[in-house]
């Protein structure tokens, strides 16, 4: 075989890989599919041919490789094409363990602060729900919140769907994740079909609980994750670029937002910073949580907001119930069980302060507010 031979093979091997590279980026795989195996049959032909060591061993290598893609995209268009072919029934069945049946009674006037996330989440799903025609060019389908732990972002998203009346479906790595070769694979693209079948008439919620642990890239990673989140890559593109005006939306909720693959950010269309509370929100917080207690006359909510700056609404949650079991306590030591407690003083709270510390540190809001900097939308 001439030098020449060998230099065709190459480029004829490679025009396949192009090929396939291509197809697999606008969804057609089953074409991609066929070009990656005809690119495997041109590197095993090239190893049966050059038998020294490194040459056949780099040429079987890519043969492998290629053979490994291409079976991986067609399973990927079986799983398609069996739950497109699905019936309704058996598409709600499937993703029936996603569906959340039972709402909360939570509002949007239930959540304390956070007055400019409400007002971009209302703009972007409300207003296109009730009027789509008054949006011509479409509307948002991706939105991304980011901030600390506990500071609202899976409360609010109950609120929205109250808000709606949507049909709320909940993801996690916990209930998407399977031990079964493509199995988790096919309940992301029977969570989109269903999506998209139903919202059509009713407006369909996807959250996307710590988003990170999905859609994040880490060190050390197994084939599993790496083809969920190309499934999901592949399901948000054909729900964001086919232009239909569905009332379908992905709210993707994260405390590390840093870790998220960068091919979903441009998927997020809304990438929404939901902050620590401020000094008002606290005071707001307080406010809310001590309603149903009895409260000393000496509790002063605003020095108890000035004094728990770095702390999560959940934070401060906690700080009230804290004060309040102190009073508990106090009547079930008395051997008064039937009795009242008495009321909350401005000392159980100070009490409690002193041993439970911010759950936010300056340099972690310090991190969100850089990251927010550059991708924030």
């Amino acid at each position: 075989m001439t030098v020449l031979s060998r230099e065709y093979l190459e480029s004829l091997a490679r025009r396949y890989l192009n090929e396939a590279m291509i197809n697999e980026k606008v969804g057609n795989k089953i074409d991609a599919a066929k070009n990656y195996r005809k690119a495997s049959e041109i590197f095993m032909m090239l190893s049966n041919n050059y038998k020294d060591a490194i040459s056949a061993s780099i040429y079987k290598s890519l043969a492998e490789s290629c053979v490994k893609k291409a079976e991986e995209l067609e399973k990927e268009s079986q799983i398609a094409i069996a739950v497109n072919n699905a019936g309704d029934n058996n598409l709600e069945e499937a993703v029936k363990e996603f569906i959340i049946v039972r709402k909360t009674s939570v509002r949007f006037e239930d959540v304390i602060g956070l007055d400019n996330v409400k007002q971009t989440l209302i703009e972007t799903i409300v207003y296109p729900y009730k009027r789509p025609d008054l949006f011509p060019l479409g509307w948002p389908k991706g939105i991304l919140m980011y901030g600390p732990p506990g500071c609202g972002k899976t409360l609010i998203v109950a609120a929205l769907v109250n808000e709606i009346d949507g049909i709320f479906m909940h993801v996690n790595a916990a209930n998407l994740m399977s031990k079964w070769l493509g199995e988790s694979e096919k309940k992301v693209a029977a969570i989109f079909n269903y999506a998209r079948k139903v919202g059509l008439t009713k407006p369909v919620i996807i959250f996307l609980d710590e988003a990170d642990a999905l859609l994040g890239v880490y060190e050390h990673e197994i084939g599993g994750e790496v083809r969920v989140r190309n499934q999901f890559l592949q399901e948000m593109d054909g729900l964001l670029d086919k232009g239909e005006k569905n009332f379908v939306y992905v709210i993707a909720a994260t405390n590390k937002p840093w870790r998220l693959d960068t091919g979903f950010l441009r998927r997020f269309q809304k990438r929404i910073y939901v902050p620590a509370p401020d000094l008002q929100a606290r005071r707001q917080l307080f406010e809310y949580y001590t309603k149903p207690f009895n409260l000393s006359l000496d509790v002063d909510l605003n020095k108890l907001a000035e004094l728990t700056e770095g702390y999560s609404a959940s934070d401060i949650r906690d700080i009230v119930l804290d004060a309040y079991l102190r009073t508990l306590r106090e009547l079930f030591r008395s051997g008064d069980v039937e009795g009242k407690p008495r009321p909350i003083s401005m000392q159980d709270f100070l009490e409690v302060l002193k041993i439970r510390k911010p759950s936010i540190s300056k340099e972690l809001l310090k991190r969100y507010e850089e990251w927010s900097a550059m991708y924030g939308s």
